[in-house]
């Protein structure tokens, strides 16, 4: 029941909500969420089961993009964030997928598209997660820049294309 109103929850955010911040292309620096743990120390499983905190990819330049299966703007942005890891991951950018679906869904898709990035899962601990790092409206796909140091550099609320995510990653990776 819990799972089936956060589903319902979440679907009607990101039908509402999230086309609507599509179509604003909204980036935004990230703004601290007030009496927030550090946002690297966040722990998700991977799709067998093991806990990991994003924190391991500190000295990266790290996109977490936040996702689902079910999410058409979410599906449309991955093979384009997959081109971008695919070219920039030798110059330090790391990709990791968190999917807001239970593990057997995730693997399944990420075995069929091949995802070329760590994909990580949840349900209740990534909507939570989510909030805190500002998606106060629950909408998907949700993204999240941190610098090398692991600082929050920026949030994006909707789909996000390749080439505006290129630029913003662009100034991260200049040393």
């Amino acid at each position: 029941m819990k799972r089936t109103m956060i589903f319902l929850l979440v679907a009607l955010a990101a039908a509402g909500g999230g086309y609507a911040m599509h179509l604003a292309r909204a980036i935004a620096p990230a703004a601290p969420v007030a009496g927030a743990r550090d946002p690297l120390m966040a722990s998700f499983h991977d799709l067998e089961g093991n806990p990991r905190t994003l924190a391991q990819w500190r000295g990266q330049v790290l996109v977490v993009n936040f996702w689902a299966t079910w999410c058409p703007p979410c599906l449309k942005e991955i093979p384009a964030f997959m081109e971008l890891q695919r070219r920039l991951g030798k110059s330090g950018v790391q990709f990791v997928g968190v999917a807001l679906d239970g593990r057997a869904e995730v693997a399944a898709f990420v075995r069929q598209h091949e995802l070329n990035y760590p994909t990580l899962a949840g349900e209740e601990d990534v909507a939570r997660y989510m909030q805190e790092q500002g998606n106060k409206i629950g909408a998907l796909p949700f993204t999240l820049v941190f610098d090398r140091a692991g600082t929050l550099r920026h949030t994006h609320q909707g789909e996000w294309s390749a080439e505006a995510l290129d630029k913003v990653l662009a100034a991260y990776l200049v040393k």
